[in-house]
């Protein structure tokens, strides 16, 4: 058994979080099975909208604990937001009394359907697993929602305070002031029970990699700042060569030794502890079983892979494939930590390599893009839709456009309701819609924030949809042109899936392809990243990952993808102009 102390000395609640990509899943479920074969009773619980472990167990789940099968004493529940958003509703129009009509009833469920109800009624069920008696568990582990997505649920409490504080009248998309209220000191003492060192450990992850041990020192802090500094750090996916004649195998080694030697002092002063790299794919009991006992683990033989080339177009046929149109808005969509943001720059640079105007952008709170691009060429634009930012213009626009006629008592009651953290859900919607409006004429890359949070953001622009077309007189001259009909409209918008060679990242890109045909959306191809499958590798353990990489690129090219591309693994992954013109 490996030392890891939130298997060797756990506290009743154990927060998974990170950046996406780095194991949280995996070591979440692979912590709940440990604890509950030591015979400690035990619920498993995701608060990602993307959730994936069904898939990690191998059951069904809804978003009420669900006994494990295989799995004595562990119990696992998803917490699903729609369902979630529709209890929250129930309760705050129960909370509004016999007097109320029924048009004021119909006005307070329209405040109720926008994301950020969405948002808070996931995080409300959150609440209702740390303030209690814990169901009759001894355990509970959270396997979160990609780091941006997590802090700002976890933000959500102090942002509400500041909005309630003295402020009794009107209501938000949240509901009547007076219902949030009471809300308030369940939300404080939820944050206090994951501040308390005796109770939680927030166990960060993150990989043995520049660009995770960047993020995850942001995310150190931000949640030292919510006073949340009760955490263990976990490297996973730790390498060490075996066949020092291996370059690639060398290389790897090599850069995770220097990523973890130029660890910020904030993040090495936490306890650490480090998974190996493993040689198989972590999906169903048995891995989950092998992931903290080596003893249980596939032994590393050479095997004898397929010698077959793998068949694929790379990068500089996308490039060149959109290019062809001369404008258009491609989205990059996918889990987080399978290179989306490198893919997005890498495209925006091939472009502009070629001749066209191009703007980079991203709704990703993590915000990396500049970080990957780091330098400037001619007819490329990089920037970031920043939540800060776009929330502060949205205000002053809202300030001149409908303050402008109100006195002071109206002008106070705006700003109090431009308060609400729900205005920052609305300000990133309409900056999103302009970047998906700008694409008439030029090239538009987007970079999207990890899968759960851009189907939030796909959510409120369906929404939008719906009330704009709602309106719309059947009669009415002209047409209206929304930003959803925009993506939809693959002459304007092409959807660019990226995925890594593995189960769960090509098993979340399938689902996230599902839910955008839903939507009436059809992605234009995928991308799989970071394949040793054209690397050549000899190092034994390399090549049994190999192996598994082979069964899940003919999964993507055979029955997932209408058209799919392959980038190898790079010793160092392409940062700056130079090396994504290679790329591209």
């Amino acid at each position: 058994m490996l030392h890891f102390r939130a298997l060797t000395a756990p506290t009743s609640f154990l927060f998974f979080t990170g950046k996406g990509g780095v194991g949280k899943t995996s070591l979440a479920c692979a912590t709940a099975v440990g604890l509950a074969d030591r015979g400690l009773r035990v619920l498993l619980v995701s608060t990602d909208p993307a959730s994936n472990l069904d898939e990690m167990l191998e059951v069904t789940l809804t978003d009420r604990p669900t006994p494990v099968p295989n799995v004595t004493r562990l119990s696992a529940m998803n917490i699903d937001p729609e369902a979630a958003a529709e209890s929250y509703r129930a309760r705050v129009l129960e909370r509004l009394g016999p007097d109320v009509t029924a048009g004021e009833r119909l006005t307070v469920r329209e405040q109720l359907s926008g994301a950020c109800t969405t948002e808070i009624a996931a995080f409300d069920e959150f609440v209702g697993l740390l303030d209690g008696d814990m169901g009759g568990f001894d355990h509970i582990v959270f396997d979160t929602a990609p780091t941006g997505h997590t802090l700002r649920l976890l933000s959500l409490p102090k942002a509400w305070t500041g909005f309630l504080k003295g402020n009794d009248r009107g209501a938000s998309c949240l509901g009547p002031h007076s219902g949030l209220k009471m809300q308030e000191d369940r939300f404080q003492k939820a944050l206090r029970a994951l501040g308390d060192s005796r109770r939680t450990t927030i166990i960060l992850v993150t990989r043995p990699d520049h660009g995770a041990i960047r993020e995850a020192t942001r995310t150190s802090g931000e949640l030292d700042v919510l006073n949340l500094s009760n955490q263990l750090l976990v490297v996973n996916g730790r390498f060490h060569a075996t066949d020092l004649t291996d370059a690639v195998a060398v290389a790897l080694e090599r850069d995770q030794d220097e990523a973890l030697a130029a660890m910020p002092a904030s993040l090495a002063r936490l306890p650490r502890d480090e998974i190996p790299l493993l040689g198989f794919d972590i999906v169903g009991l048995t891995a989950l079983r092998a992931v903290l006992a080596p003893a249980n683990q596939p032994s590393a033989v050479s095997g004898q892979s397929s010698a077959e080339p793998v068949d694929l177009p790379g990068l500089e046929r996308l490039v060149d494939d959109i290019a062809r149109d001369k404008h258009g808005l491609i989205m990059v969509m996918g889990k987080g930590g399978v290179g989306k943001t490198t893919i997005a720059a890498a495209i925006a640079v091939g472009l502009a390599k070629r001749g066209h105007a191009v703007h980079l952008s991203t709704t990703d709170p993590a915000a990396h893009v500049a970080f990957v691009v780091d330098g400037a060429m001619p007819g490329l634009t990089v920037d970031r839709i920043d939540p800060r930012v776009e929330t502060e213009r949205y205000v002053a626009k809202i300030l001149a456009s409908r303050g402008r006629d109100l006195d002071e008592q109206g002008k106070a009651l705006l700003l109090e309701d431009l308060a609400s953290p729900c205005t920052e859900e609305v300000a990133v919607f309409h900056a999103f819609s302009h970047v998906v409006a700008e694409a008439r004429s030029a090239f538009v890359v987007l970079d999207t924030a990890p899968t759960g949070h851009t189907l939030l953001l796909l959510d409120a622009t369906g929404a939008y949809h719906r009330q704009m077309t709602s309106q719309l007189a059947p009669t009415a001259a002209g047409r209206i042109v929304t930003p959803l009909m925009r993506l939809q409209d693959p002459a304007h918008t092409k959807v660019i899936l990226v995925t890594l060679p593995e189960t769960t990242p090509v098993s979340e890109a399938a689902s996230l392809q599902q839910d955008l045909r839903r939507a009436n959306i059809e992605p234009y191809g995928w991308v799989i990243n970071k394949s040793f499958a054209v690397s050549g590798v000899r190092d034994s353990l390399l090549r049994l990952r190999l192996d598994k990489e082979r069964t899940q690129i003919a999964r993507v090219q055979n029955g997932l993808a209408k058209r799919a591309f392959l980038i190898g693994w790079r010793a160092r992954p392409p940062v700056g102009v130079e090396e994504l013109r290679m790329l591209s």
